[in-house]
């Protein structure tokens, strides 16, 4: 819609999590690092964890192009709510075994098989578990019997629990004790400050295209920074609306009142508005020029 405006290439703040829009970080830069090192040392369970929209996903896809660059067989779990029969059905195909039998037994014998084959070769296996805060119980345990397939020195199969926050809080619980001592790895993905959101939004417009000047000023940046806090899935909204407004405007500059219309539209509160309500009970307010240190 607006592309051509504003001289873009591609619109610059879609919703995908598409791995060439990655904005690079001490943080997204640990957490591939963690990612690809748990798979290379076979270190069996490795937990990536992070609020709503702070670029799990994508980091998660980038992760995966490498996987499948370097030829790693991998199955990606996206639907945490399957039952047992649906999980390890869905795994072994993804992994593209074959196996007849509906028995459980017999389709851990047979990816057990798979697995000591791939060793042999010296390759490993990943299984992607996103949204992992959703799985129940059983499959949580399920998924830690997984990491039973073992030499006498190294996990035959490497898995990856990604999740939001309240995932810590669940493998906190007394059941799942065991799955918990078993994570190796542990990396997070957090908000943006104020400077690197200014840097966000640069990256994305430049792998979009867009050559010069950034088209939001400095007041409409410490804007969507203030009713984002800093999370990349709001920033994204914010910038795509604010551009298709300045267009409708026929405005070459996104200004901050713009901003600020966009976020009561979404009913977006300000960082400063959530901290004042954190004040009212009873816990110290945060100036915003801490947050961004």
């Amino acid at each position: 819609m607006y592309e051509d405006f504003f001289a873009l290439k591609e619109k610059p703040f879609g919703v995908n999590p598409d791995p060439r829009f990655l904005f690079s970080t001490d943080e997204t830069e640990e957490a591939l690092a963690c990612l690809t090192y748990g798979v290379i040392d076979r270190r069996g369970f490795i937990q990536l964890t992070g609020e709503v929209g702070t670029g799990k996903t994508t980091i998660l896809n980038l992760f995966l192009d490498w996987l499948s660059e370097s030829k790693v067989p991998t199955a990606f779990v996206f639907n945490p709510r399957l039952g047992v029969e649906e999980f390890f059905d869905y795994v072994l195909a993804d992994f593209g075994i074959a196996c007849e039998s509906t028995s459980k037994g017999q389709k851990l014998a047979r990816l057990n098989d798979w697995l000591l084959q791939g060793y042999r070769m010296s390759k490993t296996a990943v299984l992607v578990i996103d949204e992992a805060q959703d799985l129940s119980m059983e499959l949580m345990e399920e998924a830690r019997l997984l990491t039973n397939l073992e030499t006498h020195t190294e996990k035959l199969l490497q898995i990856v629990l990604s999740g939001q926050p309240e995932l810590e809080d669940k493998l906190r619980h007394p059941q799942l004790r065991q799955l918990r001592q078993r994570i190796t790895l542990k990396c997070r993905t957090r908000a943006l400050t104020l400077d690197e959101t200014l840097g966000y939004i640069s990256s994305r417009l430049l792998t979009a295209g867009r050559e010069g000047d950034s088209p939001f000023s400095p007041d409409a940046i410490a804007e969507i920074y203030r009713y984002s806090k800093g999370i990349p899935r709001l920033i994204n909204l914010l910038c795509d609306h604010a551009l298709i407004t300045a267009y409708a405007q026929g405005h070459l500059w996104v200004m901050a009142e713009s901003v600020k219309q966009i976020a009561t539209e979404f009913d977006l509160q300000s960082a400063g508005a959530l901290r004042g309500m954190s004040t009212e009970h009873g816990h110290e307010e945060t100036h915003i020029e801490q947050e961004t240190e």
